[in-house]
């Protein structure tokens, strides 16, 4: 049995930013509450950037 995971774009971009998010909170603070409030801040700044991005392409497309 071969399992497979299938994403979308946008699935892959959010596990994308969630990882990165991660690496940026871990490697630019040095207190663990700072890492995870930076973390999350950097996810959200992925997704809503990636939403963003996603409205813009179909506007230039339609």
């Amino acid at each position: 049995m071969i399992l497979a995971l299938q994403l979308s774009h946008f699935s892959a971009a959010v596990v994308f930013a969630f990882f990165a998010s991660i690496v940026f909170g871990i490697t630019q603070r040095s207190e663990s509450r700072d890492m995870l409030r930076y973390a999350g801040y950097c996810f959200m700044v992925f997704v809503v950037g990636m939403w963003l991005a996603a409205w813009v392409m179909w506007l230039l497309h339609h």
